[in-house]
């Protein structure tokens, strides 16, 4: 039997809610891994009550939840538990992000674990990781990426920092702790090495994102200084975002591309001119080179001629899109980066498409996110040898949940 894509046959215990967890077995349910997903009772996952929700059914949580099974039960309860540790002999992967500490008193930190599975891989994902001085502090991705000097460096230079409108740290720490286990489980694989932990941190995660300031501010004894600058990158240019004559345009003319910009503007004459002769001097001399480029761009009859002079001289350059726009852009449309999917209960509606591409396998599209508890029965009769009347019992007794949403 060929597989179905290139987790096929790894199964993937998640006790994971709100993001970052979610996210990293979100791609590796897309990817054909059977993910358990843990929910705990009587409510289960946090987000099933998040925006944008219609007859008690959220978006949110359909959008990383999809082609997983929900258990929902009461971790507390002895049988509860013992329905974790029992799953955890029969699977590849445990992923949690509680804070530190929590799962350890829950009866499941890594000394229990790898004693009922010498070959699981365990992932913990946190706000700051599962040591050092912040490491018993709350945190989500905004807090993290306070810590990490990330938000100091979003919004104008004179007002206060800005937050962005998505949650780069928990996707990106996601993919970091996706990226680690799948890293893990070949070692695994290949070594004969057993089972490991692995510790993701938002924190770490959001400094690594750091390209210019940290190497720039200690290589440069603080000559250089990170620090917000609005719509311009502070240290490299031109790099930013420029006005137009129908709005704003975001462009990148580094390096080598600055000679070919002033060709493209008409203006040759800038490529010597000592103001603007390299990166240094342009940032420099940074305000005369952006009222220079906004006034050529507003002598333009159209965006769309401006980005055209540009792309064809390969500057990269592109229209500022909002969020509904870039929805209905063909090339987000074509590549089903934007995907159009079907709920069973919410009908029909667009998410985020699959970023990762492979050769031989395609995304299976005919998969929905779990009610709550939805696979009790299931998962409890082929993996621990319950029988369906046990399984009502543990309901009736409150120790399993299940909703009809």
């Amino acid at each position: 039997m060929s597989s179905k894509h290139v987790l096929d046959g790894y199964r993937i215990l998640d006790i994971s809610q709100y993001l970052a967890g979610p996210a990293a077995t979100n791609l590796m349910a897309q990817m054909g891994a059977e993910v358990l997903k843990v929910e705990f009772g009587p409510h289960g996952e946090p987000v099933r009550s998040f925006p944008y929700c219609k007859d008690g059914r959220s978006a949110y949580f359909i959008q990383q939840n999809r082609g997983k099974k929900s258990l929902c039960l009461d971790p507390k309860s002895p049988e509860g538990l013992d329905m974790i540790k029992s799953l955890i002999k029969q699977c590849d992967v445990f992923i949690e992000n509680f804070a530190p500490g929590v799962i350890g008193r829950l009866g499941l930190g890594w000394d229990v674990v790898r004693e009922l599975n010498p070959n699981i891989i365990m992932c913990s994902i946190s706000a700051f990781g599962q040591d050092g001085p912040l490491a018993a502090y709350p945190g989500f991705d905004y807090i993290a990426q306070a810590y990490a000097g990330v938000t100091d460096l979003i919004g104008e230079k004179d007002r206060a920092p800005s937050l962005p409108m998505l949650a780069f740290g928990d996707i990106g720490t996601g993919v970091h702790a996706m990226t680690a286990i799948g890293y893990a489980l070949l070692d695994r694989e290949r070594n004969n090495a057993g089972g490991q932990f692995v510790d993701v941190s938002l924190l770490d995660t959001y400094f690594h994102h750091h390209e210019v300031s940290v190497q720039g501010y200690s290589a440069s004894g603080g000559k250089l200084v990170p620090r917000r600058n609005g719509g311009h990158h502070y240290a490299v240019g031109p790099t930013g975002i420029f006005k137009s004559k129908d709005g704003h345009l975001m462009i990148l003319a580094l390096l080598h591309q600055w000679p070919v910009l002033c060709r493209a503007m008409g203006r040759e004459d800038l490529i010597g001119d000592p103001r603007f002769v390299d990166n240094d001097v342009r940032m420099e001399n940074h305000a005369e080179m952006v009222e220079i480029m906004e006034g050529w761009l507003q002598t333009l009859e159209s965006d769309e001629l401006a980005l055209a002079i540009m792309e064809k001289g390969r500057i990269p350059c592109a229209p500022i899109l909002t969020v509904q726009e870039a929805m209905a852009h063909p090339h987000l449309v074509e590549r089903r980066t934007v995907r159009t999917i079907n709920d069973r209960i919410l009908g029909e509606f667009q998410i985020p498409g699959m970023p990762l591409r492979f050769s031989k396998y395609e995304v299976d599209e005919d998969v929905q996110a779990p009610l709550l508890g939805e696979h009790n029965e299931e998962i409890l009769t082929e993996y621990l040898g319950y029988s369906p009347e046990r399984v009502r019992d543990c309901e009736n007794r409150k120790i399993l949940f299940s909703k009809a949403v």
